[in-house]
């Protein structure tokens, strides 16, 4: 088997440091090193939210390393599928590239009992990605 990743993610949100981060916790760790992985945020925070880091944990996904990126152009570029989460249009647009936008409420300000159902639905979405990713290969 290739060492190649099947395919590049990037997940797009304002400050990188919730959802976006929350999901590239999750594709890293269900997919491992099938697929890149790339989190970025338009205006970044300066540290991850310690709600989603804390709910990620109950999982067993240590997020609690991870500092926000601000996106750049490249990033998207070197991406196959960009995710964004409620960044509106400050994800940069090149052909070739899928675009999918999640709407999902922003954990920011909130507690990990808030946090939670946010997660679960993240977890949901991203599993469902890896079964796109997998499904013209036949994994």
């Amino acid at each position: 088997m290739s060492s190649r990743p099947l395919a590049s993610v990037l997940f797009v949100c304002v400050h990188n440091a919730g959802r976006s981060q929350m999901a590239a916790g999750f594709l890293r760790h269900l997919a491992g090193d099938r697929i890149e992985v790339r989190s970025a945020g338009s205006l970044p925070a300066d540290q991850v939210n310690p709600a989603a880091v804390e709910a990620m944990k109950e999982v067993g996904i240590d997020i609690a390393d991870q500092k926000p990126k601000v996106l750049t152009p490249e990033a998207v570029q070197a991406s196959d599928y960009v995710i964004t989460m409620g960044c509106g249009d400050a994800c940069p647009v090149f052909p070739g590239r899928k675009y999918l936008d999640w709407r999902l409420e922003d954990p920011a300000g909130k507690g990990v009992e808030a946090v939670r159902p946010i997660r679960d639905e993240i977890r949901a979405r991203v599993e469902a990605l890896i079964a796109e990713i997998d499904a013209p290969r036949g994994v």
